[in-house]
This record gives C-alpha cells, sequence and structure tokens, in this order.
C-alpha cells in the first residue's frame, strides 16, 4: 500500500509540472517557437546524458543503442517515435505562445481515447458499451467545436494525436524511459546544433543575445522536459494503469484553468458545452477502466 501512495505521488507531481508548464513557456513568449524547441532538444539530451552518467549507466546506455540497431525495425520506430514527440513539443509551444492554451488542453484530454483507437486498429482491441458511448460523445464535441470555430481544431487533435501515436510506439520497444528519451534527444540533436549554428551565424539567436533570465530559462528547458518524465516513469510502475490514467487529466484541467483564468483566452458557452460533453466522455470512459481493472483481479482470484 505505500509502495502505491508513493507512486501516486511522483506520477501527480509530474503531471502537476507539465500542467504548469505554460507559465514556463509564456515566459519565454519573446523567443520565436523554433529556438525554443531547438533549445529544449539540445539542453534536453544533455541534461539526460548527465542524469544517465550520475546514475552509473552510461555502459546501458551504449548497450542499449547497439541493441536497437540490431533491431532495425525498433530502431527505426523510436526514430519516429523522435520526430513525432519533436512535431508535439514544437506545436505545443508554439500554441501556449500564440494564445491558443485552451486548444492544448482540448489536446491532451482527447490524447486517451486517440490511444485507445489505435488500440482497436492495430492491436484489434475490442471496446466495452460504455467505452463506445464516450468515443461518440467525444467525437460529437469536436465537431461542434469545428463549427463553432468555424474551422478545424487542428492544434488540439495534432497534439492528441502525435502524443498518442508516439506513446503507441514506445510501448511497443522495450526500453528505459530515461535512457529511451537520451537516444530519442539524440536522434534530433545534430539537427538542433546545425539549426543553432544557423541562428547565430545569421543573427537570429536570442540565445546568449538578450538577457541572463533568458539564457537561464533556455538552458533549464532540458531539466524543465526531463523531470516530469523521470518522475512520471519512477510512479507508473508502482500503480495500476487507470490510476495513472485517471490522474493524467490534472494536467489538461491545469491547463485549461491557465488559458481561461490567467490567461484570459476566450471560452464560449459553446465551448463550455462541448468540454463538458468530453468530460463525460473521459468519466465514462474511466469508470469502465477502473470495472475492467477490478474485474481482471477478481478472475485472477
Amino acid at each position: 500500500m505505500q509502495y502505491e501512495k508513493s507512486g501516486v505521488l511522483w506520477v501527480v507531481a509530474s503531471f502537476l509540472i507539465w500542467g504548469i508548464m505554460p507559465v514556463y513557456w509564456k515566459h519565454l513568449s519573446h523567443v520565436s517557437s523554433d529556438e525554443i524547441l531547438t533549445g529544449r532538444i539540445v539542453w534536453a539530451f544533455f541534461s539526460t546524458l548527465l542524469l544517465v552518467l550520475i546514475l552509473k549507466n552510461g555502459k546501458q546506455l551504449l548497450q542499449d543503442v547497439r541493441e536497437l540497431w540490431k533491431k532495425q525495425s525498433q530502431f527505426w520506430s523510436l526514430f519516429i517515435a523522435s520526430m513525432l514527440i519533436t512535431s508535439n513539443w514544437f506545436i505545443y509551444i508554439w500554441a501556449v505562445n500564440n494564445n491558443h492554451i485552451v486548444q492544448t488542453s482540448l489536446g491532451y484530454y482527447i490524447n486517451p481515447l486517440v490511444s485507445v483507437l489505435l488500440g482497436i486498429f492495430f492491436l484489434k482491441e475490442k471496446l466495452s458499451s460504455m467505452q463506445k458511448i464516450a468515443f461518440l460523445l467525444a467525437a460529437s464535441a469536436v465537431v461542434i467545436l469545428t463549427f463553432s470555430y468555424g474551422k478545424f481544431p487542428w492544434v488540439a487533435l495534432t497534439l492528441a494525436v502525435t502524443f498518442a501515436v508516439y506513446g503507441f510506439i514506445k510501448k511497443r520497444i522495450q526500453l528505459d524511459s530515461l535512457r529511451g528519451l537520451a537516444i530519442e534527444t539524440l536522434f534530433m540533436t545534430p539537427f538542433a546544433v546545425g539549426y543553432y549554428i544557423y541562428l547565430f551565424m545569421k543573427g537570429k539567436a536570442v540565445f546568449l543575445h538578450f538577457d541572463i533570465k533568458t539564457d537561464i530559462l533556455l538552458l533549464l528547458t532540458g531539466v524543465a522536459t526531463a523531470l516530469p518524465l523521470v518522475l512520471f516513469a519512477k510512479g507508473v510502475q508502482m500503480i495500476p494503469l487507470y490510476v495513472s490514467g485517471f490522474i493524467q487529466y490534472i494536467a489538461p484541467t491545469m491547463m485549461l484553468f491557465l488559458g481561461v483564468v490567467i490567461y484570459k483566452e476566450s471560452f464560449s458557452s459553446i465551448e463550455m458545452f462541448s468540454f463538458s460533453i468530453i468530460w463525460t466522455a473521459l468519466i465514462l470512459f474511466t469508470i469502465s477502466k477502473v470495472y475492467e481493472s477490478i474485474s481482471t483481479k477478481r478472475n485472477a482470484h
């Protein structure tokens, strides 16, 4: 029981950090999204590599790379996953700094539903009646939002799909989360370093050219990326999957609050209605998952 409680605390901490991240990116709104992303990749790589070395897992990291290279399908799958999470980071940073925090919260609300959809199509998983209703409700809410926006909510859906597919690929590759992140960022680091050189040569780089606060915030993007992932990876192994699934709604709820209350983004009655439908869908979905998990445990005994 104590083991499970500490797991819950680790996972809650990770989602609290993810939920407050829009505030962090807002403090870098004077830096272009492409430079923030470039710095985030480079410093995330060095932060995770440093942590791997501190934990004396350097040899294991090299072994992971060798094993991946032997399994070419997994190697390139992880490369694709790296591209997907990089795209997700870019869209998220761009959306926050262009006043689309409400849409980012929508994206992370519907992400678990997209994940289950991938399970249906690719793993031939079956849905319960309650889960089918949850899907229909969520889909209808997205349709309503599309008509209310007058345009496709591409930010929300791109964030949801890229993160869901990223998670789907990662689940099929058995790799330690910290070392996995080091390898993922390693894939993108040469491109990021090349782009940083381009920015400096063209005199477009803000890093080292604005103020010390900006430099520190850009340097710490690596820690801001790695820390919640490490906390989540540590905690999720100690608790049932449905518990972590329920906790994950902390982050988009905080994002929605920040977007509407703190940053005064518009939130019309139609958006409120649509989000209410999605919340209902998520409640149904979560209840069905809890019921499934309890039934599985009973049958096992």
